[in-house]
């Protein structure tokens, strides 16, 4: 039985810009380093990045899988990222289930989202 997802990886040609990506403008927690791969890590989660051989240029097929980060306050994330030059193709709104929601891009063009969740985590059903 499969009962969690334990990591995710985004394979990139350019390990040091998507780590600066991640890691100074996305500030997310560094747990390593190496050669050809980096992790982020909370708790049992990872997101990974590392070099891949058949990876090349930018995503051309950006959303297929997204990435989904939350926070606990979208719309100030989201002036922060945009001083910083991050590019939205959907700013956050609210959704149906009374969580926030805005898209961005990676430097590859991989797509990700800001999610914010309503207060005391309830989703109401769609």
């Amino acid at each position: 039985m499969i009962d969690e997802i334990v990591g995710i990886t985004v394979w990139t040609e350019d390990l040091v810009k998507l780590k600066k990506f991640y890691h100074q403008v996305l500030k997310l927690p560094l747990h390593s380093h190496h050669q050809d791969f980096v992790v982020f890590k909370w708790g049992e989660m990872r997101l990974n990045i590392g070099l891949h051989d058949r990876v090349r240029g930018m995503n051309h097929d950006p959303f297929r899988i997204m990435i989904h980060l939350g926070t606990d306050n979208i719309l100030k994330e989201t002036n922060r990222l945009r001083s910083l030059g991050v590019e939205f193709i959907r700013l956050p709104v609210k959704e149906s289930w009374g969580g926030w929601v805005g898209t961005f891009k990676d430097p590859d063009a991989n797509v990700l989202q800001l999610l914010q969740l309503p207060k005391g985590n309830a989703i109401k059903e769609c």
